[in-house]
This record gives structure tokens, C-alpha cells and sequence, in this order.
């Protein structure tokens, strides 16, 4: 694959918070990029400021968890800004609830969005890759995947995600496709504010009882989880894959 060639990447539930980041960073990285969300109109803001800087994106309208919309979403990818050559499975939703309480769509939702939507994109985009020989999907899993109390499906979704992954590098890494995890830790986020919501705490209550448990001392920003997804997007990445990387301040226990 030339390095003068211009690649496009997509990044799901690129938005807001961690996609939007990894969105913007991509695109400094000198990415084409596809900012993909379920409503296109909030999408514009993060391309108009990546063309601000410079940078080339294009917002894109799409339901992850529906065939028939990723199979469109991403052959307008390849028709406006080329082969897509990067994924960031970054779309995610949470339905909370401790078990008992967890409504079975509160399940399905979860499981549509994270893996079924990592599954769609990830099966149309590889098509692009293979051709290439040369690729990088990157899934966002999450600490959670440990075990988190009223997330029993956010956690299945984000360890089967490491399971999706493993595989897909088994797959697709001798045509050149790497496939990693990240799972982020404590993130300052639209989501985790959600979390703080449902405990009934203020945020900023809930960020400091979080933030004595990370060892270096601080929650994390989107940015730096778009630092690591630049990094195993990258070049000098071609030899890490079925690898899943927590960012989260701290060994994940």
C-alpha cells in the first residue's frame, strides 16, 4: 500500500465523545473520514471542524444494526472518498439495569448496536481491505467487559466484541488486516454522565468516587482513547492484532 495514498476511514457513533475525537484525529492523521452516526445532521459539526483544520470528511447517516443501511453507508464511503481501509467500531448504546429489571429489548438494543453492528460493518468493509491488502478495524470494547453491576448486556456486548475481534484477526491477517480492541476505562462522556444520572448522583460526584480507583489519578478524555486508536490504525502497528489494549488509567481488574 503506497504512503502517498490517501485512506479513507469510517468511525461509527462519530457524532460525539470518543467518535467524534477519533474522528477529528483520524483526519490529522491525514485520513479521509467518514463520519458515520444515525442521524447525519449531527455529524456536520465534526466535519465542519476537520475541514476547518485542513482535513477531508464526510458526514454519513446510518443504522448500524441495519444490513441494508451499512451496505449503503459504506458503498458511498468507497464512491466519495475511496476504499474504506479503516474501521473504528465505535457505535454503542446503553440500556442499564440490574437483571431482573433488564427488559428483553433493553437486551436486543444492546446487542443490535455493539455487535451486530460491529458484525455488519466490519463484513462490508473488509471486502475493500482484502482487495487492498491492507487494513485496520478497531473495536471499542470497554471495561465492562470485566463485569460491571447493571450492565449484564453492555458487558456481554463488549467481551463478545474481544471474541469478534480475535477472530476476525485470525481471519483477515494474511491480507494485510489488522484487528484490535480498546476498552476504555472512565471516560468523561454523553454515556458516563448517563451512568451518574441513573445512580442518581451528580456527575461530578460520581467522577471523583470513580477517579480514586485509577491509578494515575484522573478520568479519561475521548482524546486519549483517539491517541490509541491512532496509533493501531497506523503503519507501524502491522504487527499487533487479536490484541485488546485497556486504556484506563491502570491495570484493569
Amino acid at each position: 500500500m503506497s504512503t502517498d495514498t490517501v485512506r479513507a476511514a469510517i468511525v461509527t457513533g462519530a457524532a460525539r465523545g470518543i467518535g467524534a475525537a477519533t474522528a477529528k484525529r483520524l483526519a490529522a492523521e491525514g485520513f479521509a473520514v467518514a463520519v458515520l452516526d444515525l442521524d447525519e445532521s449531527a455529524c456536520k459539526t465534526v466535519v465542519s471542524d476537520i475541514e476547518a483544520t485542513g482535513g477531508s470528511a464526510l458526514a454519513i447517516g446510518a443504522d448500524v444494526s441495519d444490513e441494508s443501511s451499512v451496505a449503503s453507508a459504506v458503498s458511498r464511503v468507497a464512491d466519495e472518498l475511496g476504499a474504506p481501509l479503516v474501521l473504528v467500531n465505535n457505535a454503542g448504546v446503553i440500556r442499564d439495569n440490574l437483571l431482573f429489571k433488564m427488559t428483553a429489548n433493553d437486551w436486543d438494543t444492546v446487542m443490535n448496536v455493539h455487535l451486530r453492528g460491529s458484525f455488519l460493518m466490519s463484513r462490508v468493509a473488509q471486502k475493500y481491505m482484502t482487495e487492498a491488502k491492507w487494513g485496520r478495524i478497531v473495536n471499542l470494547s470497554s471495561t465492562s467487559a470485566l463485569g460491571n453491576r447493571g450492565q449484564a448486556n453492555y458487558s456481554a456486548a463488549k467481551a463478545g466484541l474481544q471474541g469478534f475481534t480475535k477472530t476476525l484477526a485470525l481471519e483477515l491477517g494474511k491480507f494485510g488486516i489488522t484487528a484490535n480492541a480498546i476498552a476504555p476505562g472512565f471516560i468523561e462522556t454523553e454515556m458516563t454522565q448517563a451512568t451518574a444520572e441513573r445512580m442518581g448522583m451528580p456527575f461530578e460526584q460520581f467522577r471523583e468516587a470513580v477517579v480514586k480507583g485509577i491509578a494515575v489519578g484522573r478520568s479519561g478524555r475521548p482524546e486519549d482513547i483517539a491517541s490509541a486508536v491512532a496509533f493501531l490504525a497506523g503503519d507501524g502497528a502491522g504487527f499487533i492484532s487479536g490484541q485488546t489494549l485497556y486504556v484506563s488509567g491502570g491495570p484493569a481488574v
